[in-house]
């Protein structure tokens, strides 16, 4: 069944410019909503079940606003040697992390929620993307964050932009999902719902 785009509108539970930019790359028609929630990590929590919840608390806060809409919620952080990394918000914290993943191997994990107001169907899912650090100069790291400022991003890397430059190697089936929002599973949930895609 094809949903008829002027019964059903799709929302992207985000700010984010960046999920925002990717959202435009299936051709279909958004409107985005500002959730607010609670992003600290709870000790103890895996980082699969943590960018789950976040997720779902992104859709769950704006959901009483949207009826009648297909609501998509994203988040994402990344684990290097067991230690779960989100946004630096600042330079300092921006520097630390990347000291910290200098020439080592990193995993970001986007969590994705989908909800359908309508049908009152939801799903999940968890993507894993790998990046692998070369060995960074001081210099190098500092030249990166003043020219990228990428202090909203987790990890402090923007892989589709000055970040990419960092890398030794890159391992997924989804680049997308390292941006933020994983577009292959994405679609194929959208497309579970009715959203004709492309």
């Amino acid at each position: 069944m094809i949903i008829n785009p002027q019964t059903i509108k799709i929302v992207l539970a985000s700010t984010s410019p960046y999920r925002k930019e990717l959202l435009k790359r299936l051709g279909i028609k958004f409107t985005t909503a500002s959730p607010k929630i609670n992003e600290d990590h709870i000790q103890g929590e895996k980082i699969d079940e943590y960018v789950k919840r976040l997720s779902k608390s992104k859709v769950l806060n704006i959901i009483n606003d949207h009826e009648k809409s297909i609501i998509i919620g994203s988040d994402q952080a990344l684990v290097c040697d067991e230690k779960i990394l989100g946004k630096p918000g600042n330079y300092e914290n921006a520097k630390i992390q990347l000291d910290f993943m200098n020439n080592k191997t990193v995993s970001f994990y986007t969590g994705l929620y989908v909800v359908n107001t309508e049908t009152k169907t939801s799903k999940v899912d968890v993507i894993q993307y790998d990046v692998e650090f070369r060995k960074l100069t001081n210099l190098e790291i500092n030249n990166y964050l003043i020219r990228e400022k990428p202090y909203d991003c987790a990890g402090s890397f923007k892989s589709e932009k000055l970040g990419i430059s960092l890398l030794k190697s890159m391992h997924g089936d989804d680049v997308t999902a390292l941006i933020g929002l994983p577009l292959i599973r994405l679609s194929e949930l959208l497309r579970d719902e009715g959203v004709s895609i492309p």
